[in-house]
Order: C-alpha cells, then sequence, then structure tokens
C-alpha cells in the first residue's frame, strides 16, 4: 500500500492571514498530484491534516512566538481551500493537529506502507516536520516530497527544508 499525506492545505495558509503567492500558487498542482494518486492507487491511503488552534492561540507558545492568529477552528480560514476538499473526496482520513508535527500521523497510517508521499505547505515548518516524523516512525518505507506540490514562507526556507529532508534520506521529487 501507498500512501498520500497532504499537509495544512487550509485557507490561511494559502490565501488566508499566512497565505503567500507561492503556497496559494501550489493549490493546483496539489489537487492534481491528489486526483493523480487517487487514479493510480485506488486503495491508497489519503491523509489530510488540518492545522487546529482554538481561542487561546495567543496564550500558546506558538502564539508568543507567530502572534498572527490562523487555523482557528471553526473558522472559516481553518477549512481546506475548496480545490483541494474537492480532490480529496469523501475517502480521505482528516487528522487535526495543534503543533507543526502530527504526532500521532504513524498511528493513523497503521502498518509501515510501500511508500509514504508528502504534499503541502509550509515545507519549511509542517511538511518538513511530518516528513521526519514518518522517516523515523517507518525507516524502511520509501518517503517521497513532491517540490513542485509545496510552498514555503519564503522560497529560500522552501529550498533550505527540501536540501535538509534530502539530508535525511527523504526523496524530493
Amino acid at each position: 500500500m501507498k500512501a498520500l499525506i497532504v499537509i495544512d492545505m487550509q485557507k490561511d495558509f494559502t490565501t488566508g492571514v499566512l497565505g503567500n503567492a507561492e503556497c496559494a500558487a501550489v493549490i493546483g498542482p496539489v489537487a492534481e498530484a491528489i486526483r493523480t494518486f487517487r487514479r493510480e492507487n485506488p486503495k491508497g491511503l489519503v491523509i489530510a491534516t488540518l492545522d487546529t488552534h482554538t481561542e487561546d492561540y495567543m496564550n500558546t507558545q506558538e502564539g508568543r512566538k507567530l502572534p498572527v492568529p490562523h487555523c482557528i477552528k471553526p473558522n472559516d480560514g481553518w477549512h481546506l481551500c475548496p480545490e483541494i476538499k474537492t480532490a480529496l473526496g469523501t475517502d480521505c482520513t482528516l487528522l487535526e493537529k495543534g503543533t507543526f508535527g502530527a504526532v500521532n500521523l504513524p498511528q493513523v497510517i497503521g502498518e509501515a506502507p510501500e511508500e509514504i508521499t508528502l504534499i503541502g505547505v509550509c515545507t519549511d515548518i509542517c511538511v518538513i516536520s511530518n516528513a521526519m516524523i514518518v522517516k523515523a516512525a517507518f525507516p524502511e518505507t520509501t518517503v517521497k516530497v513532491i517540490a513542485n506540490c509545496c510552498a514555503g514562507v519564503t522560497p529560500a526556507s522552501h529550498k533550505t527544508a527540501l536540501e535538509a529532508m534530502k539530508m535525511c534520506q527523504i526523496e524530493v521529487i
């Protein structure tokens, strides 16, 4: 079995309060990658993470270091981009996470898949965090990141994150 992990393709990270042109630009490629994965892997596992905060976000460590309220459930910015939601369909596991990495992601995946591919935003924060979690949990599984289906806070930090993942034996394609 193969798994596709779609990281935080939410409105606040693409077109909302923390969005940027690069993150908005990957909405189409991410949606297409989801459709392609589903066509090629009809029994594959698809998980979409949702960065999830509450109204007390500014009182958290993250809120003190990144003082921009975002992905406050159930506000509009917390929701998936419409194009991504459509591509994911109903046969998808939605995984809320309160921090950069979904620490329970390996348990949600279950038995080690033959391959795990990650796409989404932000490359330099949540994509790299989740890629490291799955690489540590499944050291013999091929872990891939599709570079043109990811975007970072800046183009430079995106590139730096991709290089760091390569050093940890994550394939960047």
